[in-house]
């Protein structure tokens, strides 16, 4: 018996993205969707179970009948707090020695075309494959078309986020000290995104002087000194599990007037991509729109990553903001507009908020100076 413990969300909401899930399947002509612990199964039934070698599965059919949970007796407590109870599926216990891969077939019609989520491990998925003699597609397609559109309960959980981080970039003064090392830094920070309201650091990235120039530097012994430019790109997770991630750039010092010139592009870019982000523009013109400021200052090939990600469960989801994808952006999408120039062995600088589409333009979530800050 599964406790019956308040899900992250009302259950209608659950109940909704389930039978949604099932039409889109439906209409793919898909039999059935299986998905296994991450994010895709905490964002259709609340469960924060986590992927194991035994295997747990949510069943959900195409055909109106209801999903059900596959779910080794060891691990049924892995599913109290989700919405599974409050929606009455069925749950079917396993125990070793039983195969739960065959559990999982026994429930679907001869030849049934399935679709997996993306998190599956091969350890379950080779053997769903053999047992369907076939290989089965991905859910992405489906789910994603549920996920990268928002609903308010996740918008607010998403403008809670920012301002929590917001509040930890607030914080900057004291914890960003020259004389300090990179690391020591990070761990001052990781200590103030708990300390603001987060359940944990999903990721801290300090990269001072050449170290800023790479985009996905972390964190290093290095030890930050006056003058450095510094990148600070951070977030995490705010209850029920969604994220923040916003980057700003400071100055250990004034910045000679040569550095400052380059950044004040980088503030126009920002601008730029953010002014352009409404209801029926393209992914692709806001990556366009980020890039035109840089590339007439002659930066174009220092800005090596796309304009942003999606944002939600995932720190990275749906949809990229990037040269080549024409989705076409739409209410409640969310995701960063995060340009950035970096010049190797010399400094690198960024500018990233989230944005949440609206019905005439966006609404940023961020709100800290997009200035080269100085400490």
């Amino acid at each position: 018996m599964i406790s019956a413990a308040a899900p992250l969300f009302a259950t209608d909401v659950y109940r909704r993205r389930l039978e949604r899930a099932a039409a889109i399947g439906r209409d793919a002509g898909l039999d059935a969707l299986l998905v296994t612990p991450g994010p895709d199964l905490r964002y259709l039934v609340g469960s924060r179970a986590e992927s194991f070698e035994r295997l747990t599965c949510l069943v959900v059919p195409t055909d109106g009948k209801p999903a059900s949970v596959v779910v080794p007796t060891l691990e049924l407590a892995s599913l109290k707090g989700s919405a599974i109870a409050d929606l009455g599926l069925p749950v079917h216990e396993w125990v070793d020695g039983v195969d739960p891969h065959t559990l999982v077939t026994d429930m679907l019609p001869a030849g049934a075309r399935v679709a997996v989520t993306d998190a599956m491990p091969a350890l379950h998925l080779v053997p769903l494959a053999e047992r369907l003699r076939s290989v089965p597609v991905l859910a992405t397609a489906v789910i994603r078309e549920l996920r990268m559109i928002k609903d308010d309960a996740e918008i607010d959980a998403l403008r809670r986020a920012g301002a929590a981080i917001d509040r930890v970039h607030a914080r900057m003064p004291e914890l960003l000290v020259a004389g300090r090392t990179e690391a020591e830094v990070a761990d001052a920070i990781s200590a103030a995104i708990v300390e603001e309201g987060h359940t944990g650091a999903e990721f801290v990235i300090v990269g001072s002087g050449p170290n800023g120039a790479d985009p996905h530097h972390e964190v290093s012994d290095r030890v930050i000194e006056t003058g450095d430019i510094v990148v600070i790109d951070i977030g995490g997770p705010v209850e029920p599990g969604y994220n923040s991630d916003s980057t700003r750039t400071y100055s250990m010092g004034e910045p000679d007037a040569r550095i400052a010139e380059q950044y004040a592009v980088l503030e126009d870019a920002q601008r730029a991509a953010v002014a352009a982000v409404r209801p029926g523009a393209t992914a692709e013109s806001i990556d366009a729109a980020a890039r035109e400021p840089i590339a007439a200052a002659g930066l174009g090939e220092a800005f090596v990553h796309r304009t942003g990600h999606g944002i939600g469960l995932s720190v990275h989801e749906e949809p990229y903001i990037v040269a080549g994808n024409r989705t076409v952006l739409e209410p409640g999408m969310a995701f960063s507009v995060e340009p950035g120039i970096y010049l190797r062995g010399a400094w690198g600088a960024r500018i990233e908020d989230i944005v949440v589409v609206t019905e005439d333009g966006c609404e940023p979530l961020n709100t800290r100076p997009h200035g080269l800050t100085v400490l």
